[in-house]
C-alpha cells in the first residue's frame, strides 16, 4: 500500500540565495524582487503557476536556502496509485 508514501523534487541554483522574507512572495503572480528586476527577463508569473500546479495535485512548494548559498526549490505531492 502506498497511501502516505511522498515524492520530493528538488532543484537547486548556486545563485546569491533568496532572503527568508521573501520566500513567499517570490510565489505571488507578477512579484520581481528588485535585485532582479532589471538583470533578468521575466513577468514574474513562473513560479505563481508552478505553485498552482502543484496545489492543484494536493502537493506543496516551497524553498529552503542551503547552507553555502543559493536557493532550493522543493515539491512534494501524495505518490498515489493509478486507478
Amino acid at each position: 500500500d502506498n497511501l502516505g508514501t511522498e515524492l520530493l523534487l528538488s532543484v537547486r541554483d548556486y545563485g546569491p540565495g533568496i532572503p527568508a522574507e521573501m520566500h513567499e512572495r517570490v510565489f505571488e503572480r507578477f512579484f520581481r524582487s528588485e535585485s532582479t528586476r532589471d538583470k533578468i527577463a521575466g513577468a514574474g508569473l513562473g513560479l505563481a503557476i508552478a505553485r498552482r500546479i502543484v496545489e492543484v495535485h494536493g502537493g506543496r512548494i516551497y524553498i529552503e536556502n542551503p547552507f553555502g548559498g543559493g536557493s532550493t526549490f522543493k515539491v512534494r505531492l501524495s505518490k498515489r496509485e493509478p486507478r
